[in-house]
């Protein structure tokens, strides 16, 4: 029964019986007749059916988390004795300075631990990344803080708190970041993505009309592009360009300066699971390590 329980939650969390078959790698013929031999079980029907498609009902959403804490039991049933004798595998999503910057250590220090685990690296945006988490694609996912609430059955732990710079090229002249920001071409991180969206309030906030050069949604991308002399940019202090931080200015915003928070995302039902606690503690890790 824990075959159809996951098939039903997946159902109910995809919205399709065809989407929640590509989720567990079966037919749509297959999940209908996974759900009705659940449903035959409890003997309640937790999908209305019109035609060809079926919505969750009223029994199917009380179900849902009695669902979902069954397989979480079910997960720590067969949860290990010690770090070492971990086996399964990991599913984890990182943005792209998160990938290159805190990753490679914190897998590291997980693969010292526990040698034996599987790790899947999935690279994203943070919205893309949260979607995954929600869907059950990933296990866990360090991102972007979201500027919106959650689903209740997300959990997210704020784990770092990058500031923002202002950077140019070596021949720019001044020491006003907003001077500077009004006179000079602007290579734009991406609006879109939430870091973006936290340097459009920036601008706005100071009444700062920019002249755009560029819109892009890498920071290593955007640091070459300043370094080329394209123009100026705000970023995160964070990632893989810090090793070449002489090849730009970097100016501190002092008394302007606002963050980014990356934190650590999972489903409530995995934050407590073993090999969960054990990834957290290596992040952490890291985090405090002497810089």
């Amino acid at each position: 029964m824990i075959r159809e329980l996951r098939t039903f939650v997946s159902a109910a969390r995809r919205g399709t019986f065809a989407a929640a078959g590509q989720q567990v790698g079966l037919t749509q013929s297959a999940v209908s007749a996974q759900i009705k031999h659940l449903e035959d079980a409890l003997g309640v029907k937790l999908f209305d059916r019109t035609g060809r498609s079926a919505t969750l009902n009223a029994a199917g959403q009380r179900a849902v988390p009695l669902a979902e804490e069954i397989l979480d039991i079910f997960s720590r049933m067969g949860a290990p004795d010690s770090a070492n004798n971990f086996h399964g595998s990991l599913r984890i999503g990182a943005i792209g300075s998160v990938q290159t910057g805190l990753l490679p250590q914190a897998l590291v220090a997980l693969k010292r631990r526990a040698p034996f685990i599987e790790v899947s690296l999935v690279p994203g945006v943070s919205l893309n990344l949260l979607s995954q988490v929600d869907a059950g694609e990933l296990d866990l996912a360090i991102m972007i803080h979201p500027p919106f609430n959650l689903p209740k059955d997300l959990n997210i732990e704020v784990i770092a708190r990058e500031p923002f710079v202002l950077i140019t090229a070596k021949d720019v002249q001044g020491d006003d970041p907003l001077q500077i920001l009004r006179e000079q071409p602007f290579v734009r991180y991406d609006r879109g993505s939430f870091g973006g969206r936290q340097v459009t309030q920036f601008l706005k906030e100071h009444k700062i009309q920019t002249r755009q050069a560029l819109e892009l949604d890498e920071l290593d991308a955007i640091v070459k592009m300043v370094r080329s002399g394209l123009g100026v940019s705000l970023v995160p202090l964070a990632g893989l360009w810090l090793e070449h931080g002489s090849d730009v200015r970097v100016l501190r915003l002092d008394k302007l300066t606002f963050y980014r928070e990356i934190v650590l995302l999972t489903k409530y039902t995995q934050r407590q699971l073993p090999l969960f606690e054990l990834f957290r503690a290596c992040v952490i890790e890291v985090l405090d390590a002497p810089k």
